[in-house]
């Protein structure tokens, strides 16, 4: 396992992973800003195939606001990512990026305590899919 990831194997199709992130994540005050489709854009870019693969980047706009406040540079490591693909054990695997270690690239402390704030809440997410 990756040393910079939240992450969970769900025993769940796909698509209805992905709704439940969606709705876990507004729970929480997260929005989904984008989504990339790796396999359909392998596909279309590369003519190549891929796994059903998803990146999708949260935010929640409370917490940027304030990160923006102790950082203008802040935007650089923001949307905060998630992943949803389906793993080779035939199960959908969901990881996030660890905000503490992506948000310790700020060498800011106000940052750092942000970092471990989100943390907090994407765990809560993952643990509830």
């Amino acid at each position: 396992m990756a040393n910079y990831t939240i992450k969970k194997e769900i025993d769940e199709p796909m698509d209805q992973v992905i709704q439940n992130l969606e709705e876990q994540l507004g729970d929480e005050g997260f929005g989904v800003l984008t989504e990339i489709d790796l396999k359909e854009t392998f596909k279309n870019k590369l003519d190549k195939d891929f796994k059903k693969y998803k990146i999708m980047g949260a935010c929640n706009p409370n917490f940027a606001y304030e990160g923006f406040q102790s950082e203008d540079d802040l935007g650089l490591l923001l949307p905060c990512n998630f992943v949803v693909y389906e793993n080779d054990n035939n199960k959908t695997t969901v990881a996030a990026i660890d905000p503490v270690k992506l948000l310790s690239l700020s060498e800011n402390n106000e940052i750092n305590e942000l970092g471990k704030k989100i943390k907090n809440r994407f765990e809560k997410v993952i643990n509830n899919l």
